[in-house]
């Protein structure tokens, strides 16, 4: 049963690299919302036992070779925001779903910021105000990936 539970969080972690590295219209792409990590969030929110920081850096050592970003920077972002979702899974399980996503988007901004901070030290890169749409659009997104998650979740007996 565990090899199947985890195979199938694997299953949706996957998707959500595929829909991260979809291509967009070059119009959308400044909105593109971070799958990955919203998923990688509600599986610590919900079965934090499942989905430890290890897995995250694992997830984010994939992306960054999938994506050509430099290595190990979505590795440590994914890790400081899978930490703080892990460590307060059950303050975070007992808001409404409009404060979850209100916090989901303060984790992505933290994400973001994170991200802009180490590719300006590695590539020196400078900010820019669009660098924070997607976390509108992540903030949005929230609630159809917890839906549909949950659902999904339900419908498995993930446990």
């Amino acid at each position: 049963m565990n090899s199947r539970h985890s195979l199938l969080i694997a299953i949706s972690i996957f998707f959500a690299l595929v829909m991260a590295l979809m291509p967009l219209p070059i119009s959308f792409e400044p909105y593109r919302p971070d799958w990955v990590l919203m998923v990688l969030m509600y599986w610590s929110l919900a079965v934090p036992h499942r989905l430890n920081i290890g897995t995250a850096w694992v997830v984010g050592l994939l992306m960054d070779l999938a994506s050509g970003s430099p290595l190990g920077v979505n590795s440590l972002t994914y890790s400081v925001c899978i930490f703080i979702t892990a460590s307060n899974f059950q303050k975070i399980r007992n808001f409404s779903l409009w404060q979850q996503s209100i916090l989901i988007a303060l984790f992505l901004t933290l994400y973001h910021l994170m991200q802009f901070w180490l590719n300006h030290f590695l590539m020196g890169v400078y900010f820019s105000p669009h660098y924070m749409w997607p976390v509108l659009t992540g903030m949005i997104c929230w609630w159809w990936i917890f839906l549909i998650l949950r659902k999904y979740r339900r419908h498995f007996r993930i446990r």
